[in-house]
């Protein structure tokens, strides 16, 4: 019977090596809060999150001051109940946002000490589909200072020539018609069988805005056009999908089931990208990802490929984990022990317990320092 004895959390700032931008916001730091959550039994879960690029503090007090104490002297193995007990603790705090980041963060390092405990991987502790890969996509065509579009069609022919048989760019900062030259760029370099995503890190405010990019781009068949708005504009996500042919995805930052029934009700996506590390932990996420199945709607969830590439194992509609090759952009590679590999667009599932990775403490150490809660 384990019984959580102990929670650490930090919350480290990783500088970019260079400055990178979306399609309306530029970043050079990366915030991310982690825990570790320890039984009296001395096994111990991690779970993390992506806070921002500023806010640190706020997941540690978070984690220090609201939901460390609801968890203490309580078994592991109560998940439903955990979840329950932090969500109501966190009412009036925040139902989503960096408080939910948190409850998220936490839920994770319960899983992962549990799968742990038992011995076996997290993919195959959920009951898995898949038992040593699962399909991924290549992420990046990110905004750089001089990157002009052929360097970015190289970025994306360099992707395929690595195995990958679907990669995605970013989009909506530029012109229509720059952002076309950008996007028949990626289609030249790649070709026709590659699919092709496109991400627009919420860049339009209106419908008649995003048409005059979608008009452009449908001849190039991209796979989906990524959160064209701000995320809780869910009436024009559902809009713009009855004007395109184009499948819409969104969903990065949705928080909790509740959200994510509002787009399924609206057909405002058939794609969700819901992560586990923003949605209220690994106990949420299984329950949107099974209200979609029931749907018809595919998920693919966002970023933290680490955290997500056993969940699409163990999620019969789950399509593509979200890859990122190197640490420019995703620079949380730089905090854990061990990295997923990669064959043929594939990515290689750890097969030690739980997670199968846990912090590399001399890189955190370099960022931030840990504080306990008991």
């Amino acid at each position: 019977m384990p019984i959580i004895e102990s929670i650490d959390v930090c919350a480290v700032a990783v500088p970019l090596d260079r400055v990178t931008s979306f399609s309306n916001r530029t970043v050079s730091t990366r915030y991310y809060g982690l825990v570790k959550i320890r039984s009296r039994e001395g096994i111990e879960g991690i779970g993390f999150c992506y806070i921002g690029s500023a806010g640190g503090p706020i997941f540690t007090a978070a984690v220090e001051h609201l939901l460390g104490g609801v968890l203490i002297g309580k078994e592991s193995h109560g998940v439903e109940g955990l979840w329950q007990s932090m969500y109501q603790e966190a009412l009036l705090q925040g139902r989503q946002g960096t408080v939910m980041r948190a409850i998220s963060a936490l839920d994770t390092a319960i899983w992962d000490m549990n799968s742990k405990a038992a011995g076996l991987p997290l993919h195959k502790y959920l009951g898995a589909v898949e038992l040593e890969s699962v399909p991924a996509y290549a992420s990046g065509g990110y905004y750089l200072d001089g990157k002009t579009p052929e360097k970015l069609g190289e970025e994306m022919a360099g992707y395929v020539a690595l195995g990958f048989k679907a990669v995605k760019m970013k989009t909506g900062r530029h012109s229509p018609k720059e952002e076309e030259a950008r996007l028949k760029a990626a289609r030249d370099a790649v070709g026709p069988d590659v699919e092709l995503m496109m991400d627009c890190n919420n860049a339009w405010q209106d419908v008649t805005q995003a048409m005059q990019y979608i008009r452009r781009f449908e001849q190039y068949e991209p796979y989906f056009i990524e959160e064209p708005f701000g995320p809780d504009d869910v009436d024009s996500h559902a809009k713009l999908a009855r004007l395109t042919h184009l499948p819409i995805a969104t969903a990065e930052i949705g928080y909790g089931r509740w959200y994510h029934k509002e787009l399924l009700d609206k057909q405002a996506a058939s794609i969700l990208q819901t992560d586990a590390a923003v949605c209220g932990g690994i106990t949420e996420w299984k329950r949107i990802a099974a209200t979609a199945a029931s749907y018809g709607v595919v998920v693919c969830p966002h970023w933290f490929h680490d955290l997500h590439a056993p969940l699409v194992a163990a999620t019969p509609n789950a399509r593509y984990v979200e890859f990122f090759w190197d640490d420019q952009v995703l620079n949380f590679r730089r905090l854990v022990d061990r990295q997923l590999a990669q064959k043929d667009g594939r990515v290689i599932l750890h097969q030690e317990p739980g997670l199968g990775f846990g912090f590399d403490e001399k890189a955190v150490g370099l960022y931030g320092a840990w504080s306990t809660v008991r």
